[in-house]
């Protein structure tokens, strides 16, 4: 299975975890923001940044559709899913 350099990472992340992880909060640090908080919502930099977020939440999408991770504790409305790496993930990665 090819996966792009978003989901790699992420599932990287996921997998190197000591236990369930919330994807989402590996998203600053895979792309730290590089603009000042003060810029403004249609700031280039800004947009930018937005775009590379979505992709890893399509990216958290892809590895729970294909089988790589598996939600163990579903969001509940005070924080969102816990996910682990599944055995099929590590066949991948390596």
């Amino acid at each position: 299975m090819t996966l792009n350099s978003d989901e790699r990472e992420l599932l990287r992340r996921i997998s190197e975890a000591d236990g369930p992880v919330e994807p989402s909060d590996y998203f600053h640090s895979i792309y730290p923001p590089d603009f000042p908080a003060s810029a403004a919502e249609d700031d280039p930099r800004r947009e930018a940044w937005t775009e590379l977020q979505l992709n890893l939440y399509r990216a958290y999408i892809r590895l729970h559709e294909v089988g790589l991770i598996r939600v163990v504790h579903p969001a509940n409305g005070e924080r969102g899913d816990l996910v682990v790496a599944t055995d099929a993930s590590r066949d991948v990665l390596a």
